[in-house]
């Protein structure tokens, strides 16, 4: 299995990637709690299209090292500098959906735009997820602290029910099959419980939005407005309003999980923006 090693001081983490395809490199960081495989929609449509497609596994989930602490964003974005650095990629594509949004940011704001030409957030919790005296849309604390006890409580019975709400599933609206409820609850009750909650930490509790103004290269903004995870109005209308050179689509009756939920939509929205 492919690995690349992010050397620090303090640690040396482990990251798995999967490496498909040739032309301009578009890195896929994927979403809380899964692991590179919640791309598998996106992998091959990329890569057929002529591009290089990279997907990696955050630290802590998938095949990658877990260790017991570093998951703050500026952590995780060395990691996604690492990946760039040790591939020696240039004219890069970042594309981070979920959680992966705030790579994408963090990564602008701690390394710059120099070798990245375009981004995109996908149902991204850029940039904040915190309901805030100024951020009335966001999701309250009460919410955030009932996340975090069921994590610590019970963390493989919450994340059952966790993906159904991601897919906005019910007996009556099967937006995805039985199977593939299964298959996401396994990678994610695989994952690092520590990494679990960490980074749920990270996404719950960093505000991105003073770091707008460090994307400023051509970005793609894709939410659902039927998001019953990062709600559309605290994420995707604020990114798109706070990025200068973006472009702002909104699925119709999209969920979190759009990139399951509406494939085919996404797909060419993504690949029309590669084009571009």
């Amino acid at each position: 299995m492919p690995f690349l090693t992010n050397e620090t001081e303090t640690q040396n983490i482990d990251l798995f990637f999967e490496d498909y395809g040739q032309g301009q490199p578009v890195i896929l960081i994927h979403g809380w709690p899964l692991s590179h495989r919640a791309w598998e929609q996106q992998v091959w449509a990329i890569a057929e299209a002529g591009y290089r497609c990279i997907a990696y596994d955050r630290r802590g989930f998938g095949n990658s090292s877990a260790p017991f602490r570093s998951y703050d964003y500026s952590t995780l974005a060395s990691d996604l500098n690492a990946i760039i650095t040790q591939l020696e990629l240039k004219d890069v594509v970042l594309v981070g959906f979920s959680m992966g949004g705030g790579e994408v940011v963090r990564y602008c704001t701690d390394y710059g735009t120099d070798n990245i030409s375009k981004v995109a957030l996908i149902s991204s919790i850029i940039p904040l997820v915190a309901q805030k005296d100024d951020n009335q849309s966001g999701v309250p604390q009460k919410d955030l602290e009932g996340i975090m006890d069921a994590l610590q409580e019970d963390r493989v019975d919450f994340l059952q029910g966790f993906h159904k709400n991601f897919y906005n599933y019910s007996e009556d609206n099967k937006t995805v099959s039985d199977a593939q409820l299964h298959y996401d609850w396994t990678i994610a009750s695989h994952a690092s419980p520590i990494a679990t909650i960490q980074a749920a930490k990270a996404w719950a509790e960093t505000d991105f939005r003073s770091e707008l103004k460090n994307v400023d290269i051509p970005t793609l903004v894709v939410h659902g407005d039927a998001d019953n995870i990062v709600p559309k109005a605290t994420a995707g209308d604020q990114a798109a309003k706070g990025i200068s050179n973006s472009k702002y689509e909104v699925i119709e009756n999209g969920p979190h999980g759009l990139n399951m939920t509406h494939t085919e939509e996404l797909n060419k929205i993504l690949l029309d923006f590669l084009k571009s």
